[in-house]
């Protein structure tokens, strides 16, 4: 709780037992798609209470939780994605009805470079209509290549209009790289994240995609990936007010970036993401704390105001994922 109101985490990523990730190794090696996966509740709840314990120690009560990106394997035939996207769908509506009140899922599609989105919708409507999840996970890049078009342009107009009838918000998040240039670089997914996060807040920015769909919900991850380095009157900017369309997540983990993104992209287009648990294990030097425990390092920052921190912890979630509220009510001071 932050203030007498329940701090929303827009930005997790499902935990599971060994099994999960054994079932799309198998798949891939025999390149057949499985008859499904039957993970018990009591593996899942039991792979699951570090990550409770994590939200509690960082005081978040509510998460969205989708597939973690570098294992949705976008790069396999389309016919496995499929198969793989409802299997992963199927687990997190799992950990869901074990954890209602601090879980709700956000879906992974069967996305792939060769086949455009109009064959994620299936998925996608099951995911919503049938599984209750709140939002899709997009990845921009999914074969990692950079050969997919980008994300202002018609190949992604089927998910958009299906995205927009819903009322689901998108998630960007992008997967690997198969960049040869930076295979020398620990993690280097993480790279691509940057870079393709960037791209895409470009692409948006500058595109149509918002005239075309005007009611469609977006947000980027990581703060969008990467500060735009001229003034908001310079032209190689957006210049269009989006605050009804897209959003940035605070998981920005170095705080003088994470001000600056939030100056940068304005507190009332910021919702609080942590990714935790995840990539931030490292302790502060300042507080001995995890890099991922935000609400402490939010909470203190002086030029937000005390509606801004709201907004941020609590308030903006329900603009960006409009079917939130059918699985948590807004919290009133």
């Amino acid at each position: 709780m932050f203030e007498g109101k329940k701090v929303i985490d827009v930005h997790g990523h499902m935990t599971t037992p060994p099994t999960f990730r054994a079932a799309v190794a198998g798949m891939v090696s025999q390149n057949t798609p499985p008859h499904g996966i039957d993970i018990p509740d009591e593996a899942l709840a039991n792979a699951n209470k570090r990550h409770i314990d994590m939200l509690d120690d960082h005081q978040v009560d509510f998460q969205l939780i989708s597939p973690r990106p570098i294992a949705m394997w976008h790069w396999m035939r389309p016919f496995l994605q499929h198969a793989w996207a409802e299997m992963t769908n199927d687990v997190i509506a799992q950990i869901c009805k074990l954890y209602p009140d601090r879980f709700a899922g956000v879906a992974q599609l069967p996305q792939s470079r060769d086949e455009d989105t109009s064959h994620v919708l299936d998925e996608m409507n099951r995911a919503v209509n049938d599984l209750g999840f709140v939002g899709v996970l997009v990845n921009p890049d999914p074969a990692g290549d950079r050969q997919t078009p980008g994300m202002h342009e018609e190949y992604w107009y089927p998910l958009y209009e299906r995205a927009e009838e819903l009322g689901v918000v998108l998630m960007v998040h992008p997967s690997l790289t198969f960049d040869k240039r930076v295979e020398i670089v620990h993690a280097n997914y993480q790279l691509n994240n940057v870079v393709e996060e960037f791209i895409a807040m470009q692409l948006l920015e500058h595109g149509t995609v918002f005239d075309d769909f005007p009611k469609l919900k977006v947000f980027v991850c990581h703060g969008g990936g990467a500060l735009h380095r001229f003034i908001a009157e310079d032209r190689h900017r957006g210049q269009r007010d989006l605050s009804n369309n897209l959003w940035f997540d605070t998981c920005v983990l170095e705080k003088n970036v994470l001000e600056a993104t939030i100056k940068q992209k304005s507190a009332k287009q910021m919702l609080f993401g942590t990714e935790a648990p995840g990539s931030g294990g490292q302790k502060r030097p300042e507080s001995g704390r995890p890099s991922d425990d935000l609400v402490p390092v939010i909470g203190e920052i002086d030029f937000l105001s005390t509606e801004d921190k709201h907004g941020i912890f609590h308030d903006n979630a329900f603009n960006a994922v409009p079917l939130l509220e059918k699985v948590l009510k807004p919290s009133a001071v």
